[in-house]
């Protein structure tokens, strides 16, 4: 970085960017004891140059209470170590209960979080639960705009999501980062985590995380690649990809709003199947898209070969069965299921069971038939 008294700490963790850019920082000691693991990578802006070290400086900008109020960092560390005794000690202190919701510099070094973030992210689930029960909020984001469910799925903790969205978690996650929930688990493939997502009701097209805080106008989307759908299919997790689009999402652009296609990039999948086809997944995948109504005169499929496409060979197999129901017009149960469930609307799909109907007619409408 630049010399001077102004300098950008950035750090990355999971996709995510975080950027001090708008404050004017001190120079900081040049000691390593005090910069954060995440910001081990940063320099400061002259060595040899005497002043507050970062820990004390992030106090500073981000701590809810005064500087010395933040140095008894007991409840933040036993939330990190799992010591729900420890915790249940401490909150049993008016002075811990009314900072349950508090974002310290704890001693291990992690930008301001609560206890909750931290034991969701450390996965104690008994801990969690417990710190719920007791008032801690369950939805407050740290400075990057995570919320304790997020960072629970990001790190793979069932447990820890099911009792935050028990506890009426908001399954989408924070308007104010640009990842959800429900992205993270179709990147990695936690078929489980989605599922329990989808059932509290996790919104599986891409709305509001597009542009938060543009105008109507250029909220529009210009890449797949901000899609749940796309993303599993990039990493050819079939079963994630069935459940969102059981789950209602939108099989060709994955997203409920205005698309602009004309603003892809040029040789970038221009909808879904056409993600498909390019990434070399398997035919299950088309076959699932054939059976949830995507449109097919989407794809310029005259182009379309198993030679390489990119970096990723077209799979033959999904390539003729996409050619296939290209050629021939869709059956008429197929269209009657796309029809109604389409009526129904994706917020409404999990009343099917509850209609009278036959059993075999609802693991129709659902996809659930063998």
């Amino acid at each position: 970085f630049p010399d001077g008294p102004c300098w950008l700490a950035c750090t990355s963790v999971q996709g995510s960017l975080l950027c001090f850019s708008r404050h004017r920082l001190p120079h900081f000691e040049h000691d390593e004891q005090a910069f954060p693991s995440h910001l081990s990578g940063v320099r400061p802006l002259a060595d040899g140059v005497k002043g507050p070290n970062l820990k004390e400086w992030l106090r500073e900008q981000f701590c809810d209470h005064p500087i010395e109020h933040c140095e008894d960092t007991r409840l933040h560390d036993a939330a990190y170590v799992g010591d729900l005794q420890t915790i249940r000690s401490l909150l049993q202190e008016e002075s811990f209960q009314s900072r349950i919701n508090e974002k310290s510099v704890w001693c291990c070094g992690w930008l301001p979080c609560t206890p909750l973030r931290i034991a969701a992210t450390a996965g104690h689930g008994n801990c969690v639960d417990f710190l719920i029960q007791k008032g801690a909020e369950i939805d407050l984001v740290d400075v990057k705009g995570q919320t304790a469910l997020y960072v629970a799925v990001v790190n793979g903790h069932l447990e820890c999501a099911q009792i935050l969205l028990e506890a009426g978690a908001d399954p989408n996650g924070s308007r104010h980062h640009r990842s959800t929930p429900v992205y993270h688990a179709s990147r990695v493939g936690r078929a489980d985590i989605l599922k329990e997502l989808i059932r509290y009701g996790a919104d599986v097209d891409v709305s509001h995380a597009l542009a938060p805080g543009m105008p109507p106008p250029s909220r529009r989307l210009t890449s797949l690649v901000v899609c749940p759908l796309y993303i599993s299919a990039a990493y050819h997790n079939l079963q994630c990809f069935k459940l969102l689009l059981q789950a209602g999402a939108n099989p060709d652009f994955n997203c409920h709003g205005p698309v602009n296609v004309q603003g892809f990039c040029r040789g970038s999948p221009v909808c879904v199947m056409d993600a498909v086809l390019r990434h070399g997944c398997e035919a299950a995948f088309v076959s699932l898209l054939v059976d949830f109504g995507a449109n097919l005169n989407l794809v310029k499929w005259e182009a379309l070969n198993a030679e390489a496409r990119g970096r990723v060979k077209v799979n033959p197999e999904a390539l003729q069965v996409f050619r296939e129901a290209r050629s021939a017009p869709r059956t008429l149960l197929c269209l009657c299921r796309v029809s109604v469930r389409r009526a129904l609307g994706k917020c409404r799909l999990y009343l099917i069971p509850s209609l009278p109907l036959p059993d075999a007619i609802k693991q129709f409408l659902l996809h659930e038939q063998n």
